[in-house]
């Protein structure tokens, strides 16, 4: 029967999650047209602009739409889990997770569960926006189709546990505008998602080191090795171990006699 519940109740804070994704269409639109944007307008403005030498794991030179589109889903998952972590503030305050938070499931499993079904929706929108960007002649091997799909549950399940980490520290939704400005625009734009480290390091020695120790670029480089078949086994170890170490600050957070939630007044 223990089992049987906790079946029950991941399956319900997944099924939830999955229903209020296909009833807010405004959401799912907004996903894409933002890394669109992107992929149609700046990248035609910066291809002649930026060229790339051959690297890993091209086996030729590439355009830079090329380039940025493992970053773009990487702006997906990202975006998707600040997004969790902003509907996360609202239901510990007002909705489900107020009382769920409560009931004698571990809170561990509860904010797993919850991680699981944001990694579900962003990788949906991971998906189709593929689906665009191969009209767009954008075309990985196919396999590589299959081959990025543990990639992005990974590298959802770390930005996701990102979010959850922050959510801990948010009190009301109107702080959130402070995360947009001091962690995720930072992250985006001091990685690899929009330019190789090499670019990086011809302009500041203190950016490429900070790029190439942020989660987000290692995220980046698993999928973008990933959608080519290849295994890029230190953003593997590396995205791998910022998520255990996000989870488990998560964890903390929440927990009522330790976390964070002690100095809010509880759950």
């Amino acid at each position: 029967m223990a089992i049987l519940h906790y079946w029950r109740a991941m399956w319900g804070i997944i099924g939830r999650e999955l229903w209020r994704f296909l009833r807010q269409r405004g959401r799912f639109i907004s996903a894409l047209v933002r890394p669109l944007v992107w992929l149609f307008i700046f990248a035609a403005g910066f291809r002649a602009a930026l060229g790339l030498a051959i690297e890993p794991p091209y086996e030729t030179y590439i355009l830079y739409e090329v380039y940025i589109t493992p970053g773009l889903i990487g702006m997906i998952q990202l975006f998707n889990g600040m997004q969790s972590s902003l509907s996360m503030v609202y239901d510990r305050e007002m909705g489900s997770m107020r009382i769920l938070l409560v009931s004698p499931l571990p809170r561990w499993f509860l904010l797993l569960s919850k991680l699981i079904a944001g990694t579900a929706v962003s990788i949906v929108q991971v998906y189709v926006f593929l689906g665009i960007a191969w009209l767009y002649d954008i075309r990985p091997p196919l396999e590589g189709y299959l081959w990025v799909l543990p990639a992005l549950v990974l590298s959802g399940m770390m930005l996701g546990a990102l979010g959850l980490l922050l959510s801990s520290f948010i009190k009301q939704l109107e702080n959130f505008a402070g995360v947009m400005n001091f962690v995720i625009f930072p992250m985006f734009f001091m990685s690899t998602a929009l330019y190789p480290l090499w670019k990086i390091k011809e302009s500041s020695e203190l950016l490429h080191t900070l790029a190439q120790y942020n989660p987000f670029s290692q995220a980046v480089e698993l999928i973008r090795f990933a959608l080519y078949e290849q295994y890029n086994e230190y953003a593997l170890i590396y995205t791998a171990s910022a998520f255990a170490v996000f989870m488990l600050i998560a964890v903390l957070g929440y927990n009522p006699s330790k976390g964070m939630m002690v100095r809010k007044g509880g759950g």
